[in-house]
């Protein structure tokens, strides 16, 4: 009997964790706020940047289109929309009906509940990125990525450090009226820093060094290293791992039921 019992404390978790996962899906495809924000507002902008003629010339003295300067922008883009305006608004839903409350009762963990959210989400974030990077490059003269793992290596550090961020404001916001909000305020320097107004070399020594210890400077500046075929650098990557475990550790300590 003694040899059943870790296998069955090995099972309850796992489902616990499944049921969770296919709830989360269930309430994204009825509510598909993460669907047209994430994945749809990144692509219009590709269309709009790739059909302007501006971004088809190249980069002075290289052989890059500004299009292709910009993909990891589209990213980060889609990141932050994801994680600071889509992700919290369902759970901070969910602690204002009280079903947080009434799951606080069960063996569910808070960071079984930030896992399935997580995951859910990441999956529209890899959809949104897939369309930006392979439609910038077949329709819109976007350079492909020259080091595919270095490349894919930015992109998932990008994706803990802004959704660990993200997961903050679902932990602690008591509404939607204070998520959202919260999620626009930090959307609008984070993605100045990343450079989707000002390019990051026009930026001032100052301002080009917030850029580089920001999480989506970093890691822009990581994926158009991999884009143009360099080892991203230990720095970039370092920082956003930080962020990635710093923010986590935030959100789960402080993430309240109700």
């Amino acid at each position: 009997m003694s040899a059943t019992v870790p296998a069955m404390q090995i099972r309850l978790p796992r489902k616990a964790i499944g049921k969770l996962i296919a709830t989360e899906l269930k309430q994204a495809w009825r509510e598909p706020v993460a669907l047209l924000l994430g994945v749809l507002v990144p692509v219009v902008f590709l269309v709009i940047f790739g059909l302007a003629p501006a971004f088809q010339k190249n980069v002075p003295t290289t052989s890059t289109t500004y299009m292709t300067e910009y993909t990891p922008i589209l990213i980060g883009l889609t990141l932050v929309l994801i994680a600071l305006i889509s992700m919290p608004i369902p759970i901070v839903m969910q602690r204002q009906s009280a079903y947080l409350r009434r799951l606080s009762t069960t063996p569910v963990a808070p960071g079984w509940l930030l896992v399935a959210q997580v995951l859910v989400n990441v999956l529209l974030a890899v959809l949104a990125i897939v369309l930006v990077v392979v439609g910038g490059v077949l329709f819109f003269h976007a350079h492909a990525p020259a080091d595919i793992p270095g490349f894919i290596l930015a992109a998932l550090l990008a994706t803990a450090a802004i959704f660990a961020l993200g997961l903050i404001i679902a932990a602690v916001a008591p509404d939607p009226r204070i998520a959202g909000p919260a999620g626009a305020v930090l959307l609008y320097p984070l993605m100045f820093l990343a450079g989707l107004w000002t390019p990051r070399e026009t930026m001032s020594p100052l301002m080009h060094t917030l850029s580089d210890y920001s999480p989506l400077g970093a890691a822009v500046q990581a994926m158009l290293t991999a884009v143009h075929g360099g080892i991203p650098s230990a720095q970039s990557l370092l920082v956003m791992a930080a962020y990635a475990v710093g923010f986590g550790f935030v959100a789960v300590r402080f993430f309240r039921w109700e």
